[in-house]
């Protein structure tokens, strides 16, 4: 297994200037110390590198240099459009994923759809832009557990043999602190998926699993495909002429407390964490960007009536899908937005 190196303290040093106008523009009240924390803290004992050659394992096939390219900070970047690229999107089955998916489709960009299962309106919406279909974008449908990383691995695989490769990854798979997978029904109780025991002694929370894990490994994956293309798709090289986008969905909770569901904030503080954490690779034509909605009118909520239960509609006000999307698509197309940002989206606003 080969690895991508991570920046060293010096090129991040060079590159901080830029860290710090987007930590910026983060809001005060859910700002992460990007600035402070950008030294990575190699000196711990766990942590057993060469000083000259920093990595982290994932699964490219050549390493890459990025301390060069971090040290430019007067990089030239180019207009990005979705049109005319390919996007994975997981959990586009339905719910925001799906309408996302039906925006990118509507701009001649493909798109592999990666679920479980697909909705009777995402099966449509595959039919209509299928290869038969005469439409210049096209829609796949790969059946993904996004928990299970050679699936993940697929999803990509045939992104590359379909579509010669992906330029906009989406992780959007979610769920919201479902009762098989519950900070309040712990592992081996009655209502719990989550193994108190299991096989290998290896515990998981499933709710973990899908908000955060699962993210983590597709954004690895895509970085690994953008800055180690194979000789046979140099066009995925990500370069600042040539950018490529990553898109989270993180949400409200991950910057406020939240007694009844603390494994779902947990896991939005953390995707909220990634996205900031990754602000530097702008200057490589990477850009990690997300949305943190409040409450969204999907499935999600309005099939569950345990969960409508929590709501205070005299406060919470839905989210029309729609309006998640669009800031999705403001994450991939608008020059303004800048690696790192989260984009808040409330009923009829949104903010950085």
């Amino acid at each position: 297994m080969a690895a991508i190196p991570v920046p060293s303290s010096r090129a991040l040093a060079q590159h901080l200037p830029s860290v710090r106008r987007a930590a910026a523009l983060v809001p005060a009240a859910s700002r992460c110390h990007i600035a402070a924390t950008v030294r990575p803290q190699w000196g711990r004992q766990a942590v057993s590198v060469p000083a000259d050659r920093r990595t982290f394992s994932t699964t490219p096939t050549r390493p890459f240099k990025t301390d060069d390219v971090l040290q430019r900070t007067n990089t030239e970047f180019s207009p990005f459009s979705v049109e005319g690229k390919t996007a994975i999107v997981t959990g586009a089955g339905s719910g925001i994923n799906y309408v996302f998916a039906k925006q990118l489709l509507e701009r001649n960009c493909n798109v592999l759809l990666a679920d479980l299962a697909l909705r009777p309106e995402a099966q449509a919406l595959i039919d209509q832009y299928s290869a038969n279909a005469g439409r210049t974008a096209r829609a796949i449908f790969v059946k993904t557990d996004v928990v299970q990383w050679p699936d993940l691995d697929a999803v990509f695989t045939t992104a590359d043999a379909e579509f010669g490769g992906a330029d906009i990854v989406c992780p959007g798979a979610g769920v919201y602190e479902p009762h098989w997978s519950n900070f309040w029904h712990p592992p081996g109780t009655a209502r719990s998926r989550d193994s108190a025991s299991p096989a290998n002694g290896i515990g998981h929370y499933a709710t973990l699993d899908i908000n955060l894990t699962h993210p983590i490994r597709c954004t690895q994956l895509a970085i690994s495909r953008w800055l180690n293309p194979s000789p046979t798709s140099p066009h995925m090289k990500a370069t600042p002429a040539n950018p490529k986008r990553i898109v989270h969905i993180s949400s409200v909770a991950g910057q406020t407390p939240g007694f009844s569901t603390p494994l779902y904030q947990a896991s939005k503080h953390a995707v909220s964490g990634l996205i900031r954490s990754l602000a530097p690779l702008d200057s490589l034509g990477i850009r990690v960007n997300g949305v943190a909605p409040g409450v969204i009118k999907t499935p999600l909520w309005t099939e569950h009536p345990e969960k409508l239960k929590m709501l205070d509609t005299n406060v919470d006000a839905w989210v029309e899908p729609e309006e998640v999307a669009d800031a999705m698509m403001r994450c991939c197309e608008d020059e303004a937005v800048v690696g790192g940002w989260v984009l808040e989206v409330l009923k009829g606003t949104t903010r950085n």
